[in-house]
């Protein structure tokens, strides 16, 4: 099991280029990944996404890669436009001379020219730089899955303890459930006789009404589907896929059928320990949001 959470980073550096990749995650149920590249690397980005699926299936990823070319390696350079600054030049004189003003061209005039000075940029080899780029990714995604392996087990340990507290609960309703239609038969009869009707315990209407409470109340069903719910949920715990959408239904399921078991049962034993296990389901299922 793997949490959502988790951090990494990576470097790689060779013939004086040099990248850095860093990688976060955070809970999310489907898999959101935002890549933060420099202009130079933008063609690399589906190669990253699919790296980074092979290795991560679900949460929020925040990649930010960062590309040193060296001091060996000049990133950009400065063209002069010299046939611009001179048609300039001649063009400002000649507008100097017809308006009748006085003044001088500068260099600094010139220069600040638009297009007579262009920044060129260094043109970058993507193929030369992806095997950097992939080391230092891979470096990251180790580091971040390992601390989302190491918070996973925490997390698997924690949910077996309420797991082991859930199974106390059910078992609890279980022991009770078979007690509901004899206190709901002896109420009957305790009501009729208060009433002043005299009915024996095994008159026929008694009866009749017994079973039918029976039938509503009756829990068994969904204390089986209960405690198969359970046992997938535990088998989960150990898997070595991601399993957070599975245990995110497993719980939802478990949901319902307590509060079916919480409707159904009229027994002041069993919602006490309803409530109790609706508060640790609750618990559970905050922490299977931060399950992969």
């Amino acid at each position: 099991m793997k949490s959502m959470t988790g951090y990494g980073r990576g470097d790689c550096s060779r013939n004086g280029a040099k990248i850095t990749v860093e990688l976060n995650s955070v809970n999310r149920k489907q898999s959101d990944i935002s890549v933060n590249l420099p202009r130079e690397l933008v063609e690399l980005e589906p190669r990253i996404r699919d790296v980074i699926n092979a290795r991560v299936s679900r949460g929020r990823l925040n990649v930010v890669i960062v590309y040193h070319p060296g001091a060996n390696r000049s990133r950009a350079h400065i063209q002069v436009d010299t046939a611009l600054a001179k048609a300039y030049f001649q063009a400002t004189k000649k507008l100097h001379k017809e308006l009748g003003v006085n003044g001088s061209v500068t260099l600094d005039s010139l220069l600040r020219a638009p297009g007579v000075v262009n920044l060129i940029e260094a043109e970058v080899n993507v193929e030369e730089l992806w095997p950097l780029v992939e080391e230092a990714l891979t470096k990251a995604l180790d580091r971040l899955v390992k601390m989302r392996e190491r918070e996973g087990k925490h997390l698997a340990a924690d949910l077996n303890k309420r797991l082991g507290i859930f199974r106390d609960g059910i078992g609890k309703i279980r022991a009770e459930a078979p007690n509901v239609v004899k206190r709901y038969q002896q109420q009957l009869h305790a009501r009729i006789k208060a009433a002043g009707v005299d009915l024996p315990m095994d008159d026929e209407r008694l009866l009749k009404e017994v079973v039918l409470f029976a039938d509503r109340s009756d829990i068994s069903e969904e204390l089986t589907r209960l405690a198969s719910h359970l046992d997938q949920f535990t088998g989960c715990l150990s898997a070595a896929e991601p399993v957070g959408r599975t245990l995110d239904f497993l719980s939802q399921e478990m949901n319902r059928e307590i509060n079916t078991i919480g409707s159904k049962a009229n027994e002041i034993a069993i919602s006490q320990t309803v409530v109790t296990l609706k508060a640790e389901l609750e618990k559970i299922r905050e922490q299977v949001q931060n399950v992969e």
